[in-house]
Parts: structure tokens; C-alpha cells; sequence
């Protein structure tokens, strides 16, 4: 049964260029051959992916799928690929130059009311895994979201899942969308930078962007959604974020590669339930460490509590997402939303057997 989101300027010039670390995340993902697409559902089944960022925490099951070689088991050949934020990988789905894309289930919604029918196949997340953190010039002025008023917010891009929850936590707490400004400034180097140059006074990120902050006194956290009492506390219920969501169409074209990628991201989920933040820190790509093995591992330790065990979608979670985007996005706040049609736990339940 099938149950089954994006104004303002951009940041100065540079931050939108792809760090270091999200092109050694693109490179080490890469290793697949790169196929022009899927060859028939057989062993060796060629799957391209984009993800909204390779090395951040909240999507680490793609990466951390392909190392534990269970891709490879399930006879699949898949090429992963790294665009900084969700919203992009997003229009690399739509515009099929991918078969999949990992990144906030939010975007199902949000392409539903725009006329395309897009649904995740199974949830990494009950939780957003997201952080808003302020910068330590701003962290008297700023101190909940209240206070977004005025201020420059930095988000990973417009458009994207960090955008939406940015605008989200400003209407509950009574700032119109159109009294702070968004900046796209991406994650990891550019983020940080914006925070410390003044560029942004505050923003929305993920980890280990976030324990790298902490860690440079850089900020101070704001508002943590890293677990499901913190999604619960700022967004009133389970928020399904990362996943992974592909056209339906092609899910129901390619039933039998869709349950051979859930098979292998349950697989992950149940491995990472069953191992230490040390041993995922350990398969996971060197360069994602940066040179600190021990804050990576404090990064992951910091996120894991918002993934699933199961890939299923968690009660009411599609309910909490539709609430939090009728609260400032006209569009679906004025569209009737098929939630049944925005995800589909059929393969998630066929792999948990």
C-alpha cells in the first residue's frame, strides 16, 4: 500500500563553489563505471544516484551502503554522485539525468504540486538531522527564532530542505518569510566561512559541519533537530527526511532494481543500529574526517539517532512534513495533497522479511 519544497540573494562570490570535501566525496563516489543509465534488472544492474551532499551525515547510508559493498551483493552497479544541496539533486532526478536521488522526502511534496509525480522508497529518517546555529557575533541578538527578523540566514541553497525548515521555525515564531533573508552558502568550508566573515548571522546545517563549528567556537546551536524529542520540540512531530525518492513511472517500471536498492539501504540501517559512531567513522572515505578522525566520529555519534532501522516511513511523519510547508509555502498550502501518493513503504516491508 502506498502512503505515501524553495527567494533572496546569493552568498558572496565563491560560496557556492564545491569544497574540497565535497569533491573528494564526488571522487571517491565515482568509482563505479558510468553508465548511461539502468541495463535491464539482471546482475550488474547500472543505477545512477545524486545525492545532496555526499559527505554530510544525514545521507551517509548511500556512501555507506556502496562501502559495506552491499550494492554489489544485492548485483547492483551503482554510480553515486554529489551535488551541495538537496534541491539539486532534485533536478537532477526530474530532468533523468539520474534514476534516483537521496535527499528530504519535503521535495515529494513540493514536486507533487508542480505537476510531478516523485515518491521516496525508503526513509533513512524520522528526524531532519538539521541544526540552526548562530554565529558567535550575532548568538546576544539572536537567541531563538524569534529573533530571525532582519537577519541574514544562511541555507545550504534556495530552494532547498534547509530552506524550507528555515522559513518553517521563522512563521511559527511569528517572522514573515519575506522579514529575513536567505543565503545560499552551501555546507562544510563555505558555511562556516559565511558564519565567521559576517556573511550570514545564523544558518541551517548538518553534521560534521556542525561539530566543526563547535569545535572553532565558530557558533553556538540554536535550535538541534539532530534527534526525534529535538524534531518533535520545533516541528511538533517526526519529520522523514533523508531518503531515497525517484520518479514513479520508474519505480513502477523497475520494481525489481527498486527492492534490490531497499534491500541493501535496510541492510545499512540495520548495520548502523548495530555498530558504534568508531566503526561507521572507520568505512567510511578517509577524507571525510578531514584530518580529525575523532570530531567525525563525535559528528556521526551527534546524528545517528535520526535514522530508521527499518526504511519504513514513520507514523504521521508525512502529516508533519505537509504541515510544516502549508505554513509558508503558498503553493501547497493551497493544493490538495495525495500523501498516499509521496512515498511507498511496499519494498521497505518486503526487505525488513
Amino acid at each position: 500500500m502506498r502512503k505515501t519544497t524553495r527567494h533572496a540573494s546569493l552568498a558572496v562570490a565563491g560560496l557556492l563553489a564545491l569544497t574540497s570535501l565535497t569533491a573528494c566525496a564526488n571522487d571517491a563516489a565515482s568509482s563505479a563505471a558510468s553508465g548511461s543509465g539502468v541495463k535491464g534488472d539482471g546482475k550488474g544492474t547500472k543505477v545512477k544516484i545524486m545525492v545532496g551532499g555526499l559527505d554530510k551525515v544525514i545521507y551517509m547510508p548511500a556512501m555507506l551502503t556502496q562501502r559495506l559493498g552491499y550494492f554489489d551483493a544485492e548485483g547492483l552497479d551503482v554510480e553515486l554522485l554529489s551535488e551541495p544541496a538537496g534541491v539539486q539533486a532534485e533536478t537532477a532526478l526530474v530532468s533523468g539525468q539520474v534514476q534516483g536521488a537521496v535527499g528530504f522526502y519535503d521535495h515529494t511534496l513540493d514536486l507533487q504540486v508542480k505537476g510531478k509525480s516523485v515518491e521516496s522508497v525508503v526513509q533513512f529518517s524520522h528526524a531532519p538531522g538539521e541544526v540552526e546555529v548562530v554565529s558567535r557575533k550575532a548568538e546576544g541578538e539572536v537567541t531563538s527564532a524569534k529573533d530571525f527578523k532582519g537577519r541574514k540566514l544562511g541555507v545550504t541553497g534556495l530552494g532547498s530542505s534547509t530552506d524550507f525548515l528555515t522559513k518553517y521555525l521563522a512563521v511559527k515564531n511569528g517572522v514573515r518569510v519575506d522579514q529575513f533573508t536567505p543565503v545560499a552558502v552551501g555546507a562544510g568550508p563555505t558555511f562556516i566561512a559565511a558564519l565567521q566573515q559576517g556573511s550570514i548571522d545564523a544558518g541551517m546545517t548538518t553534521d560534521p559541519t556542525v561539530a566543526t563549528i563547535l569545535a572553532k567556537k565558530a557558533g553556538k546551536v540554536l535550535v538541534d533537530m539532530r534527534t526525534p524529542e529535538g524534531s518533535q520540540q520545533a516541528l511538533g512531530g517526526p519529520y522523514p527526511s533523508s531518503s531515497l525518492y525517484m520518479q514513479t513511472d520508474w519505480v513502477n517500471g523497475h520494481k525489481e532494481t527498486v527492492q534490490k536498492l531497499v534491500d541493501a539501504f535496510v541492510k545499512t540501517l540495520r548495520w548502523m543500529s548495530t555498530h558504534s559512531a568508531s566503526d561507521i567513522a572507520a568505512k567510511m572515505p578517509a577524507d571525510y574526517s578531514q584530518g580529525d578522525k575523532t570530531l567525525y566520529a563525535d559528528a556521526i555519534k551527534s546524528t545517528l539517532p535520526m535514522f530508521t532501522k527499518d526504511g519504513v516511513m514513520p507514523a504521521n511523519g508525512p502529516e508533519t512534513v505537509e504541515r510544516v510547508l502549508k505554513a509558508f509555502n503558498p503553493a501547497v498550502k493551497n493544493a490538495k495533497v495525495d500523501l498516499a501518493a509521496t512515498y511507498t513503504t511496499e519494498f521497505a516491508q518486503k526487505a525488513a522479511k
